[in-house]
């Protein structure tokens, strides 16, 4: 098997890692009338619980520290995958269903490339825009339309958690590009540590352990160890092998396994409109990920943190 081939199918199972992060979440924090676990909690808990994980393997691999240098970079990736994204879509979640929310983030990696095109102040074109307005206004309309005719506090949320990752994410493509993937991302769990290992200290659930379901904690296990931490380590090792161009594309698979898994493992139905949205905002980053972005950065003050090309790297 080439390197080609290796890095798709690692692509693919970073994916698929990904995409099972909205159900498990929902069954980590359950629906508003049955919660479960606090939000607050699931968002501080897996990153303190990955966080350790990653502490582990940096002492055992023997990672370079970061320098000075890294730590702002750092901190802005941690600020975006660690705090932002895990808590909008625990908060989120609480509030509509996974399929919902699978609709709204699916235009996350189009978000991603304007948000990099923004901070490397670069000349992208029209087309690219119009692209990343129409998917915003879709996403908007897929919301307003779900919630009879409203926007909802929990749409607030995802919008949130969706711009929240794509500079998360930004961020950590500078540094994929002078570490290896799971140093990057086991950086940013550790350096997250003295906020995210006491906060979820103080805010676990401390009261009536017992009404909480087993499918909760298995949810909340899942996206400690593989939404957090290792799912990180097959996406870049794919983009990495397989070339980032093409290894990305499988990411427009994301909302689709979504969906999927949200069938079985909460028993949500899949509507023909939430199907139709899906494959407007599916064809819409398609289209946007595919339009140029000038490399050559405009002549003004330098981007607080420079990152590659924004097509390339983006996570999901």
């Amino acid at each position: 098997m080439n390197n080609e081939t290796k890095g798709l199918w690692l692509g693919a199972l970073g994916v698929t890692i990904f995409a099972l992060t909205l159900p498990m979440t929902r069954l980590a924090v359950g629906p508003v009338e049955a919660p479960q676990l606090p939000p607050l909690f699931v968002t501080a808990g897996r990153a303190a619980g990955a966080g350790l994980l990653a502490l582990l393997y940096l002492a055992l691999s023997r990672s370079p520290r970061p320098r000075r240098c890294h730590l702002a970079t750092l901190m802005w990736s941690a600020l975006g995958t660690v705090v932002g994204f895990p808590l909008g879509l625990a908060l989120a979640l609480r509030e509509v269903p996974a399929m919902h929310a699978a609709v709204v983030t699916g235009i996350l990696p189009l978000a991603t490339a304007a948000i990099a095109a923004l901070a490397l102040r670069q000349r992208a074109s029209r087309g690219f825009w119009a692209c990343a307005v129409l998917g915003c206004a879709l996403v908007l309309a897929f919301a307003v339309h779900e919630g009879g005719g409203r926007l909802s506090a929990a749409d607030g949320w995802l919008l949130l958690a969706v711009f929240s990752a794509s500079g998360g994410y930004v961020a950590g493509a500078k540094l994929a590009t002078e570490w290896r993937a799971e140093q990057v991302i086991s950086w940013v769990l550790v350096i997250s540590l003295p906020l995210t290992l006491p906060l979820a200290w103080a805010v676990r659930p401390a009261h009536d352990l017992g009404a909480i379901a087993p499918t909760a904690w298995l949810g909340f296990g899942y996206v400690t160890l593989f939404s957090m931490w290792l799912g990180f380590f097959a996406w870049y090792r794919g983009l990495s092998l397989g070339g980032t161009l093409r290894v990305s594309q499988v990411q427009l698979l994301q909302p689709f396994l979504a969906l999927l898994f949200a069938v079985p493992l909460l028993g949500e139905a899949l509507e023909p409109s939430t199907l139709v949205f899906a494959l407007a905002v599916l064809a819409i980053v398609f289209a946007g990920k595919r339009l140029p972005v000038s490399a050559a950065p405009v002549p003004t003050r330098r981007a607080q943190f420079p990152v590659p090309h924004p097509h390339e790297g983006d996570p999901p």
